[in-house]
């Protein structure tokens, strides 16, 4: 394995491919915690090991860098994020808000199809069986013994349906996310 320190942009894309990956998958998660808490991934805790070991997978990239370009130009969320709000009156960072908001939405609604993982609306009472797709639903609370489980919904959760990136032209650099702008 190629021992070379990575460079910025390529720190910059495994951090935002890990940062998806630490939403969507709980092992990769834990794994993640234990690395930070210094432990060796080589040998995960016995009581933490999971039956169906499946070796962790690289992910594209540019998909991640192209949908932060995508925020940035109908959002300017760098921007939003990037500035210091300090100073600002909460009417003034909720006017922004609103922007970036709408921005936002725009971007999810042409690019994604994204519906509830569960139905049910958020406060129902639920029953989940034996088997139930833990990488669909997480549980909190109190959290003991073995299913089924009854508890209340707290959140629906959203999974997405469809994905529509558009297409890269083969030398396009994802990394600029926002070109620099010079007035002449």
């Amino acid at each position: 394995m190629d021992q070379t320190p990575p460079s910025f942009m390529r720190r910059l894309s495994l951090a935002f491919g890990a940062f998806f990956s630490i939403i969507g998958n709980r092992d990769f998660a834990a794994q993640v915690m234990r690395l930070r808490a210094g432990a060796d991934l080589a040998a995960p805790a016995a009581a933490e090991a999971p039956s169906d070991v499946r070796p962790l997978r690289e992910v594209p990239h540019e998909a991640a860098l192209q949908l932060l370009g995508m925020l940035q130009r109908e959002a300017r969320l760098v921007d939003f994020v990037a500035e210091d709000i300090t100073a600002y009156s909460d009417a003034d960072v909720g006017g922004a808000a609103r922007l970036v908001h709408a921005g936002c939405r725009k971007v999810l609604g042409e690019h994604f199809s994204i519906e509830p993982v569960r139905a049910d609306a958020e406060g129902s009472r639920v029953t989940l069986a034996d088997g139930f797709d833990a990488a669909a639903i997480r549980l909190t609370g109190n959290v003991v013994g073995k299913p089924p489980f009854t508890g209340t919904i707290s959140h629906r959760g959203w999974r997405v349906t469809d994905a529509r990136l558009p297409k890269l032209a083969e030398h396009h650099d994802a990394s600029i996310i926002a070109q620099a702008e010079v007035e002449l």
